[in-house]
């Protein structure tokens, strides 16, 4: 049976865009390799944010169905590998994931098949990684035999008014008619699609897009502590700033960057200038420096909040109010609230955390305990840490009840017992 897709990877990716194409009357598979994920997309339970149950059981009513079965990809006419790429102890891309599912397509591909990756990674990777794999598995010829193309994923968890579907999807294909095959697929149900010269250069602008974001947040978090020392309210500065019309976009301090992209893409483009070129891509490296600091930064500004009422950090509970890399998601990838509690942790402070997005928090291992009530724990507690504004909040009405209150997202008033970062 022929399948228009097959989407390798059923996970923040890979399931929102299985979604659309469904949506729009495409049959798809989605392929993972892990069963238990399979088996409750089969039975209509969903695992990301963005998706409800509801949303998986009309995907479901469509045709698509879950698979651990890699021979449902030899039906494909379209295959798209939507699997994570952490970094690597090296610095650079953990590619072990896009290999794997590479031979897994390699084995099962057949002639006048679309192959795309969406996983970011470093330029090259499409040509130099996948392709070699692809041909080797298959005995196929890239751009002769079957298209290769790269579309950068740009899935932006929570946001309720960018998915997949509205989006515009850049492709760079291997050959021009690579390019062609891919954005034909993409404009089946994608409203904008559009063409980069090649692979390596849509590679490269999903890792500027990300770049450009985490050196702008490095600014912003470097003005935070100098701004806070000169007497200087930065966020009055940036809503100030903001009311030009042209020239620049306003980005906002906090206690770190999280997620699947910031503060893992730049180090992708760094390794990759480092390894093949001999010097440092010195704008991320700087970039990195600063906002990994910042969990550093906000304990130092905890213990000043807490010297105003002449206590200690060590002994002190200390309460995070939202432990997600962002608001309104369970998504805890790369999380700053970990960094952030570990750091008090090892000062002498008792951590406690509230989160509705988050039932177990392991950053602590077992020692972190769980607020059920978020405006009884900020009575209790001697310091409270804004870390993520999650909806459910009502962020000024906490700060007014807490003991203390440090705010890493300026959605309060400063007051007595209440600062912004």
């Amino acid at each position: 049976m022929t399948t228009d897709v097959v989407i390798v990877g059923q996970g923040y990716v890979g399931l929102p865009l299985a979604q659309e194409a469904a949506k729009a009357g495409l049959s798809v598979v989605g392929f993972d390799i892990t069963q238990s994920l399979v088996d409750a997309l089969n039975s209509g339970v969903s695992h990301v944010d963005d998706l409800s149950d509801a949303d998986i059981a009309e995907m479901l009513a469509t045709g698509y169905r879950a698979s651990t079965d890699e021979t449902v990809i030899a039906g494909a006419k379209t295959v798209v590998i939507c699997v994570p790429t952490p970094l690597s102890d090296e610095g650079g891309p953990d590619l072990r994931a896009v290999e794997g599912a590479t031979a897994t397509i390699g084995r099962n591909l057949q002639p006048g098949m679309t192959v795309i990756l969406e996983s970011t990674t470093y330029p090259g990777t499409t040509d130099e990684v996948v392709r070699p794999i692809l041909e080797e598995l298959s005995g196929l010829t890239a751009g002769k035999d079957f298209h290769l193309a790269f579309s950068p994923e740009r899935i932006d968890p929570g946001n309720e008014k960018f998915g997949a579907k509205n989006t515009p999807k850049v492709v760079g294909g291997y050959t021009p008619e690579c390019g062609n095959a891919a954005a034909a697929f993409y404009e089946s149900f994608v409203d904008t699609v559009v063409r980069a010269k090649g692979t390596r250069e849509a590679e490269t602008a999903k890792l500027l897009e990300n770049t450009y974001r985490h050196i702008n947040i490095a600014l912003v978090n470097e003005m935070a502590g100098f701004c806070h020392e000169l007497g200087i309210d930065l966020w009055d500065v940036i809503e100030a700033a903001k009311t030009k019309p042209f020239g620049f976009q306003a980005f906002y301090p906090g206690p770190g960057v999280g997620g699947h992209c910031i503060p893992i893409d730049p180090n992708y483009l760094s390794h990759n200038v480092r390894s093949r070129l001999g010097y440092p891509f010195r704008f991320v490296e700087l970039a990195q420096e600063i906002n990994t600091r910042m969990p550093a930064y906000v304990v130092s500004r905890a213990q000043d909040a807490l010297n105003e009422d002449g206590k200690a950090l060590k002994g002190a509970t200390v309460l995070l109010l939202g432990v997600t890399y962002k608001p309104n998601i369970a998504d805890q990838r790369e999380s700053p609230a970990v960094p952030l509690a570990q750091a008090l942790a090892a000062k002498g402070a008792t951590v406690q955390f509230h989160d509705p997005k988050v039932e177990q928090w392991k950053a602590l291992g077992d020692d972190a305990t769980k607020v059920t009530d978020a405006l009884e724990g900020v009575k209790k507690a001697d310091l409270t840490i804004l870390v993520q504004n999650h909806r459910e909040y009502d962020a000024q009405a906490l700060s007014e009840a807490a003991v203390r209150f440090l705010d890493t997202r300026g959605v309060t008033t400063d007051s007595e017992t209440s600062q912004r970062l």
